[in-house]
């Protein structure tokens, strides 16, 4: 891991822009890099229309620029953070009128050449660009302190629900994983002999969660102390994470594995038959750092391993100062290489 300073806050008083699309998890890694900044931030959601909302967010094309009608406009902030292909013509242009004025960062995997000054990547991307940084995992609101408080705090559902605690976490079908009848006997499988080994279960299912896999997780954990919650809260998915004992995790979403590695808790992840060669790098990755396992039939969950937790937004906040800084000296030079920052020193 790269040092992250210690300052708090290191970017109050500053002026921040989070600009979306509208999409939950899009505010969600924004917004969890505007908090370790310390901005003070305004959320500015651009809405283009179609044709442009229906073009894929790598095409390149430019909508319309929404300054005419305010979506946009001065005074321009300090520091700007989007997400996703469909931001990436807004905030070009927020760096281009500002005149440099506002320190543009895109998070983003540069399938493009973007004209913004900072990128961030998922590390399975293999950035190209000396603007890009990449980070292990993808960013999140929580930090360690606060989840030590959540593991502390009583909460009698939870706490009166048999050890090992294992929370299990469903993501769903995607282009790359199906989830078919085979993954599923799988998967009900490797939850049988959890439960059948004396496992509860905080069982969380996701917006993608389709029916087929949540009957098969309900009718393998069947008989086992356990939660199902119908609705992922956030203050209740990160209180279950904070007190699970180990974590089953479903390898759709690096998102969801990532908070769950955010813990130090042992993390277990079921990955069905699909052909996600990014996310196939991303599990590798976190298998090679020491965070995960891959859950099957015969997983024991006496078995425990330790590892330092994983929490980038502080990593990638702290790379946005440094940068942000001197771009502002006089002469600065930023022929910065591309920069690995769980890695590097």
């Amino acid at each position: 891991m790269v040092a992250v300073p210690s300052t708090i806050d290191p970017m109050k008083g500053y002026i921040g822009w989070i600009v979306t699309d509208g999409r939950d998890a899009s505010l969600a890694a924004s917004a969890s890099i505007a908090a370790a900044l310390g901005l003070n931030v305004e959320h500015k959601r651009i809405a283009p229309r179609a044709p442009w909302s229906m073009l894929p967010s790598w095409s390149g094309l430019k909508p319309p620029s929404q300054s005419a009608n305010g979506t946009l406009s001065p005074p321009w902030p300090d520091i700007a953070i989007a997400v996703g292909g469909r931001t990436a013509p807004y905030l070009q242009a927020l760096r281009r009128v500002s005149e440099g004025a506002t320190f543009t960062v895109l998070l983003q995997p540069p399938r493009l050449r973007y004209d913004v000054d900072l990128i961030w990547s998922p590390a399975q991307s293999r950035p190209p660009a000396p603007n890009v940084i990449s980070t292990l995992t993808t960013p999140h609101a929580m930090r360690p302190r606060a989840l030590r408080a959540l593991k502390k705090a009583p909460v009698p559902e939870i706490d009166s629900l048999s050890r090992p605690l294992a929370i299990l976490l469903l993501g769903g079908p995607t282009r790359a994983y199906r989830f078919d009848p085979i993954d599923l006997r799988r998967l009900g499988r490797c939850l049988r002999n959890l439960a059948d080994s004396g496992v509860s279960f905080l069982i969380i299912p996701s917006q993608r969660t389709t029916g087929s896999l949540f009957r098969a997780v309900n009718d393998a954990t069947r008989g086992a102390r356990r939660i199902l919650w119908t609705q992922r809260g956030s203050g209740s998915y990160w209180t279950g994470l904070a007190k699970a004992d180990l974590i089953v995790v479903t390898a759709d979403s690096a998102s969801m594995t990532s908070e769950a590695c955010a813990t130090g808790a042992p993390v277990y992840v079921f990955e069905p038959e699909g052909d996600s060669e990014e996310l196939k790098r991303f599990h590798a990755g976190m298998r090679a750092y020491g965070a995960t396992r891959a859950l099957t039939p015969l997983t024991d969950p006496a078995e425990t391993w330790s590892y330092r937790p994983l929490d980038s937004a502080p990593l990638i906040a702290a790379e946005i100062v440094r940068r942000f800084h001197a771009a502002r000296q006089p002469n600065a030079r930023m022929g910065i290489p591309c920069t690995a920052l769980w890695r590097s020193a």
